[in-house]
């Protein structure tokens, strides 16, 4: 992949919700600015749906990876279940700030939607990057739920209770997602929350020009 036609954000993002701890010896390789030559040849290459499947072979990926230097994260993906891309993040967050040795990279290619958006969203944003023409999709959690009442009338208010209950703690978990995925950028809450709800599609270059991402190849 030549070296041609990449671009960067003006100015360094904020972390992820995490904030890797380096040693002064990590500091040109957490520091510098990455080329499109960084990405040939990712050691953890991921693509179809965010599922169980995937996240065995990421963490088989990822034990197998380099023990330092650059660990660069190449996904495409239409989407999958959001609690795993949380499980394949906070491996990304988890490693990062215990092994400053290694700088873990995302790259997004041709499409990263729904839980795609989830996992990326773990990386600092001057970790992120994605492919020439990807598009970025964001958007709320579905739920699809039928609540039965059958019983005495307590059962029946505790059933309602337990389901909003549900339901609130998954709108506290989508929304942690969107503040890590936004940190650094121009984009507001008010503004993901604004648009999430009808699937909120970013070509690359405006996903940099917002500040979501560092750079496009």
């Amino acid at each position: 992949m030549a070296d041609q036609g990449f671009t960067t954000g003006g100015t360094a993002g904020a972390a992820s919700g995490f904030a890797p701890q380096e040693s002064p010896e990590a500091g040109d390789l957490h520091g510098r600015s990455l080329q499109a030559r960084d990405f040939m040849n990712p050691p953890i290459l991921l693509a179809g749906a965010v599922d169980n499947q995937m996240y065995a072979f990421f963490r088989d990926r990822l034990l197998a990876a380099p023990a330092e230097g650059l660990v660069v994260v190449e996904l495409s993906t239409l989407g999958g279940d959001p609690e795993v891309a949380r499980m394949m993040g906070e491996d990304i967050r988890f490693h990062s700030a215990l092994e400053p040795a290694r700088r873990f990279v995302f790259l997004g290619k041709a499409a990263i939607y729904s839980a795609g958006a989830t996992f990326m969203s773990f990386f600092t944003r001057s970790n992120r990057y994605l492919s020439r023409g990807t598009r970025l999709m964001i958007h709320e959690r579905k739920l699809q739920a039928t609540v039965t009442l059958d019983g005495p009338l307590t059962t029946c208010v505790a059933n309602l209770k337990a389901k909003l209950n549900e339901i609130e703690q998954s709108i506290r978990i989508q929304n942690e997602g969107f503040e890590n995925l936004i940190a650094g950028s121009a984009v507001t809450m008010e503004q993901v929350l604004s648009r999430a709800p009808e699937n909120w599609y970013l070509e690359a270059e405006e996903a940099r020009q917002l500040g979501l991402i560092e750079g496009v190849l």
